[in-house]
């Protein structure tokens, strides 16, 4: 049966507004949510509030795809020229500036309303993670390093949940959001090495760029630190040996990954990056098993 013209009109809009927020590819979220759940977990040590939970879990999703839109958007005249990206909605014209604009700022919108319902600190904290992920798209086109900045965006969601749950800072909550920087810093350099060609021949800075033939040295070097440092949280959170058996799967993780970027094959960088949904899933699961088990 075919949909009335206007209903079938806005069915197809639908799905081209999912696309451009990557509904459709919802591994983004998840490498999101994954390090805001270690951080709720550890900063309620155990199941945390409902509501900062609820809040926090919408707020990634929303977010991440506020990030989708205003990435679209910084990219609009470079996506076309990238094979991964050139049928994007946006770069593909299918969808316009303007509607790009507005879903951007209406989910950006949704997510601070829903900020509001949390402590003082963690409203003023909100205003730093919207600086960051609107600044992120942009850094691409004035430094090597924009997967760092990526990181920071992405790990910024870690202190916010931290401190809306425990309403306070500590080092962990630092450690936490130093964590995420190193680990959004190795996988987007892998998702970086899938369009380095296309990045050469158009200009665009990445640090799969930067690093050149010692990408996967250094993104090794980057996957020492972050062991070392979810070490250190576990040390000073006090975790026990379900959190420790996750941090040796992560190391794992982190090895098989470096096997599939050894020949800097496409097909293979981009597994090694959809890999780091399962280590951050693992890690999860072995926070909160440790909470829920561990003797005190």
């Amino acid at each position: 049966m075919k949909l009335p013209p206007n209903t079938a009109n806005l069915y197809d809009k639908a799905v081209l507004y999912s696309q451009l927020v990557r509904l459709d590819k919802p591994v983004g979220i998840l490498l999101l949510l994954w390090p805001t759940l270690i951080a709720l977990w550890i900063a309620a040590e155990g199941w945390p509030d409902p509501l900062v939970l609820f809040v926090f879990v919408l707020g990634v999703i929303l977010m991440r795809s506020a990030g989708c839109a205003i990435n679209d958007y910084a990219d609009r005249h470079i996506d076309d020229k990238v094979e991964r990206t050139k049928d994007r909605p946006l770069a593909s014209g299918k969808i316009s500036e303007t509607e790009t604009l507005i879903i951007f700022a209406s989910l950006s919108l949704i997510a601070f309303v829903l900020v509001l319902f949390m402590n003082t600190l963690t409203i003023l904290m909100s205003l730093g993670g919207i600086l960051l992920a609107v600044s992120y798209p942009f850094m691409k086109r004035y430094h090597y390093l924009p997967q760092v900045h990526l990181g920071a965006a992405f790990g910024w969601s870690a202190p916010m949940a931290y401190t809306a749950q425990a309403n306070e800072i500590t080092a962990v909550t630092w450690l936490l959001f130093l964590a995420t920087i190193l680990w959004a810093t190795a996988y987007d350099t892998m998702y970086a090495m899938v369009d380095y060609d296309d990045d050469i021949k158009i200009g665009v800075k990445s640090t799969a760029v930067l690093f050149g033939n010692q990408d996967k040295l250094i993104i090794g070097i980057i996957q020492v630190l972050l062991i070392f440092n979810l070490i250190l949280i576990g040390q000073r959170a006090e975790l026990g040996y379900f959190y420790y058996l996750g941090v040796a799967a992560a190391a794992l993780f982190s090895g098989y990954q470096q096997y599939l970027i050894k020949d800097r094959k496409r097909e293979l960088c981009f597994k090694a990056f959809l890999n780091n949904n399962w280590l951050g899933f693992v890690l999860f699961v072995s926070v909160m098993l440790d909470y829920q088990y561990s003797t005190p």
